[in-house]
């Protein structure tokens, strides 16, 4: 791999004095302060004072509780606490509508099969007020995002976090979501041309827009292998679909708590990997390995689709935002490319 003579195989210098990347889903401890866009054509306010009004006409017993925004601001939902033991989650566009009904219907049923502390919805909000889409009211988990440099004991972690997944897996599948637009497309085939980031012209469009910035060859190399992976032959299995580090709660360091559903499916669960690249510390990857039973094909996937994840572009919009947000990539993308086992 190229350096460029720095030591360093990625352009950090121009990025370095940034913070970490905010993960580009969605993630239940973030929100939108007052006067959030959302809906499909931006003309859709969501704010405390809708949030007042949907709670007032619909479920007027939690309309007197403060409400507040969460600290950051998410992608696909805006969520605000409401009281202590509350949040509000609502779309901010029709894409991802069909969150609420997985989470709505799904959660209640995975929650008790499940070793750690999950999102429980309490109530089912509809339409009103200006507000076009469904929206949940759910369980307050108490808990910060956990953090790689957080971790009291990373290898705890790991096996705490693959007995999480594999819980998962096991659960019966029979009519779970299966990967579609609205979410994403999440557990589909790596490298299907869908709506996916993990669309083969998407991730090679993106790798050639790194020309001079990453080794595109070294990138091009994992990402070729992902493909060429046996593909999951098994019946789907439940995925969560985004275990991201903002959707990871622990407390202490320990890990308590997983959020943020929306992305829920049945499918190949190599999409549940990503902490292994994009959460965990090297020293803790064979440990989450051998706890979820990756093979060396289930394993070639999962780093395909965190690499795919971990592709920053430079004229997107949401780096252009965010310059930290390149920063985080690049070094996710640099553990990927030294880490394939």
């Amino acid at each position: 791999m190229s350096t460029g003579g720095t030591g360093k195989p990625f352009a950090y210098e121009e990025y370095e004095d940034h913070d970490d990347f905010e993960d580009h889903e969605d993630h239940e401890e973030d929100g939108g302060g007052a006067g959030e866009d959302a809906g499909e054509d931006g003309d859709v306010r969501i704010d405390e004072a809708l949030v007042r009004r949907l709670l007032t006409a619909q479920f007027p017993q939690w309309s007197a509780l403060p409400i507040r925004p969460v600290p950051r601001s998410g992608m696909d939902n805006v969520t605000y606490r409401l009281g202590d033991e509350l949040t509000v989650r609502l779309p901010r566009y029709e894409r991802w509508v069909g969150q609420v009904e997985r989470e709505q219907r799904w959660l209640p049923w995975l929650a008790p099969q499940l070793p750690l502390a999950v999102s429980q919805p309490v109530a089912r909000g509809k339409p009103g007020e200006g507000y076009p889409f469904p929206w949940s009211v759910c369980r307050w988990l108490d808990g910060e995002p956990a953090t790689t440099d957080g971790l009291a004991d990373p290898r705890r972690t790991a096996v705490e976090l693959g007995e999480f997944i594999t819980a998962l897996r096991a659960v019966d599948a029979t009519d779970g979501p299966e990967p579609q637009w609205s979410n994403a497309f999440r557990g589909a085939r790596v490298g299907a041309e869908c709506d996916a980031l993990t669309a083969d012209s998407l991730v090679r469009g993106k790798i050639a827009k790194l020309r001079g910035m990453v080794d595109t060859d070294a990138v091009t190399a994992v990402w070729e292998e992902a493909l060429a992976a046996p593909a999951w032959d098994r019946p789907p299995v439940w995925l969560h679909g985004d275990l991201a580090t903002g959707n990871l709660l622990s407390v202490d360091g320990h890990l308590t708590g997983v959020i943020d559903f929306g992305t829920l499916a049945v499918g190949d669960p190599a999409c549940d990997l990503i902490p292994a690249w994009m959460f965990l510390p090297p020293e803790a990857r064979a440990t989450f390995r051998e706890a979820v039973g990756a093979d060396e094909a289930m394993w070639a996937r999962g780093r395909g689709i965190a690499l795919a994840g971990s592709l920053p572009v430079p004229d997107d919009p949401f780096f252009q935002q965010d310059p930290a947000r390149v920063t985080t990539a690049l070094r996710h993308l640099e553990g990927i490319l030294a880490g394939g086992g």
